[in-house]
């Protein structure tokens, strides 16, 4: 399968096997959640997203209990969602998503990454017309009559829906995303993950060599501390 393969392999085990990255993540996430809507989940939809996607990613209760006391203190540290676009190596769009408290330091850390890596940073909507910002629910299978559910998926308001790994990635615009989160709670369809991503319209496919130039910079990122996602339009299917 080559080793570009590997290497991304490698790249999302490592990804996914940091529980504490994981979950500073989702802190961040609370803490916004909460700065905007307020500490009850049953009146801020946004943070019952974030819940239910930390209760997945086995998130004790207690430290998701402890982020929302913490993002609801006056004394609480005000996080910004700063984005940054640019081009890596051999021309592949990168988009990064940032929550922080100091934007002077995130930007020279991300211009820091690109420049290393052979990249360079571009100009805030540089990339709009690549990437298509997208909700993107995943629906556990297990248990489930898939045409059934599918027919209730687009009856609800799916733009997109794709089969993968027993599961069902239902795709929605940016402006139904919470309308769709509330519709699949009222019709009690379990919802193993929801999240907001950028969608390439557009893959570039690289060698082997290339991809990894680009992976190198993608892991650069992704292990900085102020970066929440990471999002790019290189061909990732071997």
């Amino acid at each position: 399968m080559g080793r570009a393969f590997e290497f991304r392999r490698a790249r999302k085990e490592k990804r996914w096997g940091n529980m504490s990255r994981t979950f500073t993540k989702l802190g961040k996430e609370i803490s916004v959640a909460v700065k905007q809507g307020g500490p009850d989940p049953d009146l801020n939809p946004r943070l019952r997203v974030v819940i239910q996607n930390a209760k997945h990613a086995n998130m004790p209760k207690d430290n998701v209990e402890n982020a929302i006391k913490k993002a609801s203190a006056k004394d609480s540290a005000d996080l910004a969602e700063v984005n940054f676009e640019g081009y890596g190596p051999h021309g592949i769009a990168v988009w990064v998503e940032t929550t922080t408290d100091n934007n002077t330091r995130s930007v020279a850390n991300v211009r820091s990454h690109f420049n290393k890596c052979h990249g360079a940073m571009g100009t805030a909507g540089s990339l709009e017309f690549i990437f298509d910002r997208k909700g993107v629910f995943i629906i556990p299978l297990e248990g489930a009559n898939r045409d059934e559910l599918e027919l209730k998926l687009i009856e609800l308001g799916a733009e997109d829906i794709v089969e993968q790994d027993d599961e069902l990635m239902v795709y929605t615009t940016f402006e139904d995303f919470i309308t769709m989160q509330r519709a699949l709670e009222a019709a009690e369809v379990g919802v193993s993950s929801a999240e907001l991503r950028r969608i390439p319209n557009n893959f570039v496919t690289l060698t082997d060599e290339q991809a990894e130039d680009v992976i190198k910079l993608i892991e650069r990122l992704e292990e900085d501390d102020d970066v929440q996602n990471v999002f790019h339009n290189m061909n990732e299917n071997d």
